[in-house]
């Protein structure tokens, strides 16, 4: 029989109506006779009832053999229920059975199929498919598809081209490392998986597309986290002629069309502005959390005279003061705090708290002399605790932001409810890796510097500013652009700058250079997250929640078990050879 609806759509209007409703068995309750059949699809649950006085026995036997997650057609008359269940769209009515058909049987499934399961992330990667039936799941994705539809109706209605770009292409040294895939035809050559479409996208504008879009799938061999997955889909915007805020201002346009369309909330605009210099002073991150304050403060100047070797002589100290809760706060849990603190490279946390007018703890008699003076800059209240950090700016900054995060979501202070959207923008250029030991590309290297201190390519790297952006909700970053080098001149010092050769430069990025020489336009994009953006509109903390098929934290799969080992065949016709194989655990 046709399906009439969906059984969850059903409501009051439909009494009396004859229905052919179909979907999965949620729950089965024999009540005296009674069958009551809770049935599951796609828009939610609807009670069905079947009485044996109404249907044959062949009908009565089908409902009995009945278990969860039974795939079933059932045919009946909506009928009002006696008892309403408010908690339900469909509690009003229910579907009195006069036929029934098992369409497929299940075995018990590994873990209910309900919201809340409690259940290993494995266990739940592993059967996909079911995990994917409960209820709480379905809705992410629905949320995802309106995102991404009310994304293309913004871009369309502002002229933007949608245009698919390669997903086999050169391997270029842009971050992470690439996911390489061997080409047969070309033995002992490799394609790469694109981390991003950037340099592709650039191309797009020196052919005189001028607006174009993507939503697409970019891939990244590095270390997973709850806001990380080695394929990821991300908005892709690129447009000619364009200043910085005009491109910030469409990607503000298009974020608040997907808030009004899909959370019905207005955000004001526009966005507010931080310098990255700023956001790491008193956030202590590039990406701020602003729905909470407790932010850095600077104590370097105020401490240095003090008999106190720790901070006198110290680059930098800052602190952050946690509002009274100094008596939530025993020295073993601070203990804790300062080993979470020298994750982020910290010697070490210092720490005072004000009770009854006075600092006490383990450093407060070496802080008499300051006492007053930093009781007025730090502005500290009966029960306060300040916590200290005395090392590099860059290390105390980095430790205290992360301990600002922690001690937040501890002590419940963020407010659930707000988006805070900002731009966070004046970036450096370059960043130091200690890992390589040089400078890397704070974003990528085709960034454009800021005019005023561009001479610096050849002089001091650190003093370079980036004409780029960063789109920042909630202290995740969603995004992330530029203007974009369109001078074949500017391109190579800044290629050199970042420890190209010439040869190097040629061989990596050969055709980009050479496209430069063919009246390439002023330009410049975005590339923004959408399932971080998914992920906090769901109300979710990691993205695997919003993508259908993810990886665990080891980049494996465990429905289909990939990666897995190939036969000796095909490495012969790609002309491999594996030296060992390790099995994952």
């Amino acid at each position: 029989m046709k399906r009439s609806m969906y059984a969850g759509c059903v409501r009051s209007e439909h009494i009396g109506q004859t229905m052919t409703l179909k979907g999965w068995v949620a729950r089965r309750r024999d009540l005296g006779g009674l069958i009551f059949i809770d049935l599951r699809d796609r828009e939610g649950l609807m009670q069905l009832v079947i009485n044996p006085e109404d249907v044959s026995e062949s009908v009565m036997a089908t409902a009995e053999n009945l278990r969860n997650e039974f795939v079933i057609e059932a045919t009946g008359r909506v009928a009002a229920r006696e008892q309403v269940n408010s908690n339900l769209p469909t509690g009003a009515v229910e579907l009195k059975i006069e036929a029934l058909t098992i369409l497929n049987e299940a075995k018990t499934t590994p873990f209910e199929i309900k919201d809340g399961v409690e259940a290993a992330d494995d266990t739940r990667l592993r059967y996909r498919y079911l995990d994917l039936r409960r209820p709480e799941m379905l809705a992410n994705f629905k949320l995802r598809a309106k995102v991404t539809h009310a994304i293309r109706n913004y871009l369309d209605g502002l002229e933007f081209i949608d245009v698919e770009t390669p997903m086999l292409t050169k391997s270029t040294p842009e971050g992470a490392r690439d996911y390489l895939v061997p080409s047969r035809v070309s033995q002992g050559h490799f394609y790469a998986l694109p981390q991003s479409p950037q340099i592709i996208k650039q191309l797009l504008m020196n052919a005189g597309f001028d607006r174009y879009y993507q939503i697409v799938k970019c891939f990244r061999d590095e270390d997973l986290r709850g806001d990380r997955q080695p394929e990821f889909t991300q908005v892709d915007l690129e447009t000619s002629f364009l200043s910085e805020q005009e491109i910030q201002d469409i990607t503000e346009g298009m974020i608040a069309k997907v808030m009004k369309e899909v959370k019905g909330l207005e955000v004001t605009l526009p966005f507010p502005r931080m310098t990255y210099d700023d956001a790491m002073n008193y956030y202590g991150s590039d990406k701020p959390d602003t729905r909470f304050e407790m932010l850095l403060q600077d104590l370097t100047e105020l401490v240095k005279g003090l008999d106190f070797k720790v901070f006198s002589e110290a680059p930098a100290v800052k602190a952050i003061v946690v509002k009274n809760q100094a008596d939530s706060y025993s020295r073993k849990a601070i203990d804790k705090l300062a080993d979470f603190a020298k994750q982020f490279g910290a010697k070490g946390l210092a720490w005072v708290k004000y009770t009854d007018g006075k600092l006490t703890g383990p450093i407060a008699k070496f802080l008499t002399a300051a006492e007053e003076k930093l009781t007025a800059a730090l502005q500290l209240e009966e029960n306060d605790m300040v916590l200290f950090v005395a090392d590099k700016l860059d290390v105390a900054n980095t430790a205290l932001g992360a301990l600002r995060l922690r001690l937040a979501k501890e002590l419940d202070m963020v407010d659930k409810s707000k988006f805070n959207f900002l731009w966070v923008v004046d970036w450096p250029m370059f960043e130091w890796s200690e890992e390589e030991g040089r400078y890397v590309s704070a974003h990528h290297p085709f960034t454009l510097p800021a005019s005023e201190s561009a001479h610096e390519l050849n002089g001091d790297l650190a003093k370079v500013r980036a004409l780029a952006y960063d789109i920042v909700l909630n202290g995740y970053e969603l995004g992330g652009g530029s203007l974009r080098i369109n001078q074949r001149e500017l391109q190579e010092q800044m290629l050199r700058a970042l420890g190209f050769s010439d040869q190097e430069a040629q061989e990596q990025f050969g055709f980009l250079l050479e496209a430069m020489d063919y009246g390439f336009p002023p330009h410049g994009g975005l590339a923004l997250g959408l399932d971080r953006l998914v992920m906090l509109l769901a109300g979710q903390d990691n993205i695997r929640e919003v993508i259908a098929f993810p990886k665990n934290n080891r980049a494996i799969d465990p429905m289909t078990q990939a990666p897995s080992l190939v036969s000796d065949e095909q490495l012969k016709e790609l002309a491999l050879q594996v030296n060992h194989y390790e099995e994952n655990d």
